[in-house]
């Protein structure tokens, strides 16, 4: 399985594509269904934004921004398939294939289909889809990734440093 990242991607795009269209085709702007009580519903929602709806109607730099990502995460992907770690790998297929969902949405329609609430008391959270989900899920590996390779690269700057210290410290003078 040496491109698990790629099948990752198609995976979520696939799930994403599906089942904003049983959201689109089954029910109306609006329409909620409740899954758990008030805390967890399907809502069908438009967003024609960015994340919880900033950028309004911006269509065209949403596409050209969307491309520039799409190129650079594969060019990245390329890069560092054969030296990155699992988790960076797993993270860049979700981000991918989250962004290639929503990207495909806003291409055709000049929206994307939400359906997922949340409401926490009053507070009510920013309807999201499942591209939505896997793009937060794979920055959150990716920053894992991020966070551990810079402490084990800080660990060999320690472990380097006190070699050579140590090695100072028995040379003869």
């Amino acid at each position: 399985m040496r491109y698990y990242y790629y099948l990752i991607a198609v995976l979520v795009f696939v799930l994403d594509y599906v089942t904003k269209k049983i959201i689109a085709t089954q029910l109306n702007i609006g329409e909620q269904i409740s899954v758990i009580g008030n805390f967890f519903l399907i809502t069908s929602h438009r967003n024609r934004g960015a994340a919880f709806g900033i950028l309004q109607g911006q269509r065209l730099f949403f596409i050209i921004i969307t491309i520039i990502i799409l190129i650079g995460i594969i060019w990245y992907i390329q890069a560092v398939r054969k030296s990155a770690k699992p988790w960076l790998l797993v993270g860049l297929g979700l981000v991918l294939g989250g962004a290639v969902g929503n990207f495909l949405d806003r291409a055709r329609f000049g929206e994307v289909v939400d359906f997922l609430q949340f409401n926490f008391g009053s507070y009510q959270f920013p309807i999201f889809n499942v591209a939505d989900s896997a793009i937060v899920c794979g920055v959150a590996l990716i920053l894992i990734d991020t966070l551990l390779s810079a402490k084990d690269e800080k660990k060999r700057m320690q472990n380097g440093e006190d070699k050579d210290h140590n090695n100072h410290e028995q040379q003869p003078v």
